[in-house]
């Protein structure tokens, strides 16, 4: 005799897309840091250009990171790049050696 219930356990695939939680209000809470910090910069702090500068660096690192694990998460690069509106091969060419 089974001991769990057909119809309250689906057996549904792993699904490559996680359940999303607020990726939309975060990612405009750090465009909105980024850009203060840059106007703060406008407004006479010069020692904090080195800083702003700086971010660029991190955030291409997060893309990187980013890519990569999308990648190891079952993402092609064709989904990536679309999502990116470069080409497959664009997205491949610009993350492929560090996947």
């Amino acid at each position: 005799m089974a001991t769990v219930k057909p119809t309250l356990t689906p057996n549904v695939p792993r699904q490559k897309r996680r359940d999303i939680v607020e990726n939309d209000e975060f990612a405009a809470f750090a465009r909105r840091i980024i850009r203060a910090h840059g106007r703060r910069v406008a407004t006479g702090d010069v020692e904090a250009l080195r800083d702003l500068v700086a971010l660029s660096a991190v955030i291409d690192e997060a893309i990187t990171d980013a890519v990569v694990g999308l990648r190891a998460f079952g993402y092609s690069w064709a989904e990536i790049g679309q999502r990116l509106g470069i080409s497959r091969q664009a997205a491949q060419q610009r993350w492929g050696d560090r996947s």
